[in-house]
């Protein structure tokens, strides 16, 4: 597989025989994570040094092993005893510790010898190639920058002597993985201004140049006015500023046989949230180039499409992006819209303008649903939405159902699919307080946008989100009991994206991908 734009360097599967003999032409370091399917010379090593240092099991050790004339090195990240609460994401951070060992050490081309699957992590392999190729992801403004730079190394070795076939096969399905994911970490971990809102849909018709999937873009800001209301509140002040203007994106996947199903994605993307109005203060700002994840995961689950051409699944993907400035133009509390589905907003809190930017595009999505009868539909809204989702879960993402999603089954088979693979989802169930919360207060106004404390301080408040969204799109008219029920998720990635200076993750796309692609 030759290195290109959407991969931090080349994947390799090497000879078997060559890894057990510690000789593999061209490589330099041997990364060892497992002690189960280590090379024997690295076993005998391990056992060697353990009389002496019993961390060495432990805690990342570099080493040389002398085998025959020459002694060559090796780097040994142990994964360790898990235990019941361990998960296989284990496997993908000992890789990622391996490489930076083997970096530090000078390695310019190592060989990483994945784990054997277990009947308790069956995808072990796959996940350690994934926290190896985390480790090397470039920022995208890095690589622009500085050319040089641009790869950390240029090929990477994979060999799994507990199973002679599985290399390849991991490698291909990681190839198109990794495609997603760095499409999703370039567009979500990209500063404020090499990913405004114009420079993000540049970058999208780069990455989707191959045809294989359509992309359209709305630019017009009278057009906002007419069809996306509510995205064009927050839109307002940006407007003023060419390079901040927002930019809807559309990007569809027709399948070549009749689709079995359809996925319809909806992202917020907020390249740089000041809270508006109500401005984010105390120094709180910082990292609010990362509210674009959410529509940065949507289009790296669209790559991966690109990549695997399903041949009957139907995707459409939306990415919304907005930079909620501050100005004379910006929206302030008190404002009352109406949204695209007609129904009568009233603003709460301008710093909850990630609802607002998604709402006009779902309550569209929704629409062609209905007009088109679209197989087997599930629309979902994917955001960095609240800091009461990191409060609640930490760095897990969370899957809220409607009633037809839920009955569906559709949270728990996400969830374990995330399990699976490293992705990890908690589930939350909303609840008629949720749609009570957001009902309007006043006569005249018929949906309430937010109230006016941090989500941290406020009841339920990652539940609340998603029952606005229904609300504010018609969507709560879609339930079990209609004439039309529609399945939608709600997933909040404010914990799973990938917080400033960590390197953006791409949750929930493996989780999604496992759930949909499988």
């Amino acid at each position: 597989m030759d290195v290109d734009r959407y991969h931090p360097c080349q994947i390799e599967p090497v000879d078997e025989a060559a890894v057990l003999q510690a000789s593999v032409p061209g490589y330099d370091t041997f990364c060892v994570i497992d002690y189960e399917s280590a090379p024997k010379f690295v076993v005998h090593k391990i056992d060697e040094l353990s009389k002496f240092d019993a961390a060495v099991t432990s805690v990342v050790s570099c080493f040389g092993c002398q085998t025959g004339k020459e002694a060559v090195r090796v780097v040994y990240s142990p994964v360790g005893e898990l235990n019941d609460f361990d998960d296989v994401r284990r496997y993908a951070e000992a890789a990622a510790q391996a490489l930076r060992r083997a970096l530090s050490a000078g390695s310019k081309q190592p060989v990483l010898v994945l784990p054997g699957r277990t009947a308790r992590f069956k995808h072990a392999p796959l996940v350690a190639l994934l926290g190896a190729l985390h480790e090397l992801y470039v920022p995208l403004q890095l690589r622009e920058d500085v050319p040089t730079k641009s790869h950390r190394i240029r090929k990477l070795g994979i060999c799994c002597p507990a199973d002679t076939q599985l290399a390849g096969e991991v490698v291909r399905t990681v190839y198109a993985l990794e495609a997603g994911r760095f499409v999703a970490r370039d567009i979500g971990g990209g500063d404020p201004e090499r990913m405004a809102p114009p420079r993000v849909a540049e970058y999208v018709q780069q990455a989707f140049a191959s045809g294989r999937v359509k992309v359209t873009i709305v630019d017009d800001p009278t057009r906002f006015e007419r069809e996306y209301p509510l995205f064009q509140a927050v839109n307002r002040a940006a407007e003023t500023v060419q390079r901040h203007r927002g930019r809807i994106i559309f990007l569809e996947y027709q399948p070549p046989k009749p689709a079995r199903k359809t996925l319809i994605l909806v992202g917020k993307g907020v390249t740089y949230d000041t809270g508006g109005a109500d401005i984010k203060a105390g120094g709180i700002m910082a990292g609010m180039s990362r509210d674009k994840c959410g529509a940065a995961a949507v289009a790296g689950f669209m790559k991966v499409i690109e990549q695997r051409q399903p041949a009957d699944v139907h995707a459409i993907g939306v990415l919304c992006m907005v930079r909620n400035s501050v100005g004379e133009e910006c929206y302030v509390s008190d404002e009352m819209l109406t949204s695209r589905a007609g129904v009568r907003v009233r603003v709460g809190n301008t710093d909850a303008e990630g609802r607002m930017a998604m709402a006009d595009a779902l309550c569209q999505m929704k629409e062609r649903v209905l007009a088109e009868r679209l197989p087997d539909p599930h629309l979902y809204t994917i955001a960095t939405l609240t800091g009461h989702a990191v409060l609640a879960v930490g760095n897990s993402a969370i899957v809220m159902d409607n009633g037809p999603a839920r009955a569906a089954g559709h949270a728990l088979e996400l969830q374990q699919a995330g399990e699976d693979v490293g992705d990890p989802f908690e589930v939350s169930v909303l609840r008629r307080e949720d749609f009570n919360f957001h009902k309007g207060k006043c006569y005249g106004e018929d949906v309430l946008q937010a109230n006016n404390l941090p989500s941290s301080r406020t009841p339920r408040g990652h539940q609340g989100p998603a029952a606005f969204l229904m609300m504010a799109t018609g969507l709560d008219k879609c339930g079990l009991n209609s004439s039309q029920p529609i399945k939608y998720s709600h997933l909040d990635i404010a914990g799973s994206a990938g917080d400033v200076p960590d390197t953006p993750t791409g949750s929930p796309i493996l989780a999604l991908v496992r759930t949909h692609l499988n």
